[in-house]
């Protein structure tokens, strides 16, 4: 009995998958977030630049030259969210998505120009600076409903990646069971020769 400190092993533990997943799920919404902000981002300053320039170069009221100026950032925002925010997710359904995308983004239209309508015609502030700041106010509101919709809703995650992720652990834990059960049963061979049965049915001890 002399092996039978050093002739055990312990199991080696099972990996922590719901750890792991999770902290996977906040990395990836973390680079999609960052994404996200880039392209919008970039859209916003194209709602300003287009805002600010049809304001001043046409006799277009406040509220119509902001809705032109959404569009166009409507029309930059999706190629880039098609193209590098959501360039991952499911390209099969185009026309379910231009559909769900332009619903969306009207409601998130309705939303910023609502907020600098209310502002221009409910209190009068309507000087340039005054309009730029609840446009732009607007424009974040709107964001945030945006960012909601559209990966909820219009640029769907591909449905087998949490399927492989859970596939991987479960095999995981079968290999370390595995490994655990061969060194259990090497320890008892080794400790009680005849304790495990032979092949031909007798005492492993027997010779």
């Amino acid at each position: 009995m002399g092996h039978g400190s050093s002739g055990a092993h312990t199991a080696p533990s099972a990996p922590d998958a719901p750890r792991d997943g999770m902290r996977g799920r906040i990395d990836r919404l973390v680079r999609e977030v960052v994404k996200f902000g880039a392209v919008g981002g970039a859209g916003v300053l194209v709602n300003l630049l287009v805002f600010n320039f049809v304001r001043h170069t046409t006799d277009l009221q406040v509220v119509r030259a902001s809705i032109i100026a959404t569009i166009v950032a409507i029309a930059f925002n999706y190629v880039g969210f098609r193209y590098f925010t959501y360039r991952d997710r499911d390209k099969s359904g185009r026309t379910r998505e231009m559909s769900l995308f332009l619903v969306f983004s009207a409601v998130g239209l309705v939303i910023e120009n609502g907020v600098l309508y209310t502002a221009t015609y409910g209190f009068g502030w309507d000087s340039p600076l005054q309009s730029n700041i609840f446009k732009f106010l607007g424009i974040g509101i709107g964001t945030l409903f945006r960012f909601w919709s559209y990966r909820s809703w219009v640029f769907r995650a591909l449905p087998a990646r949490e399927p492989a992720a859970a596939q991987a652990a479960t095999q995981a834990v079968t290999r370390a069971e595995t490994q655990a059960t061969t060194r259990a049963e090497t320890f008892l061979e080794h400790e009680h020769p005849t304790a495990l049965p032979r092949t031909d049915g007798a005492p492993a001890g027997q010779r």
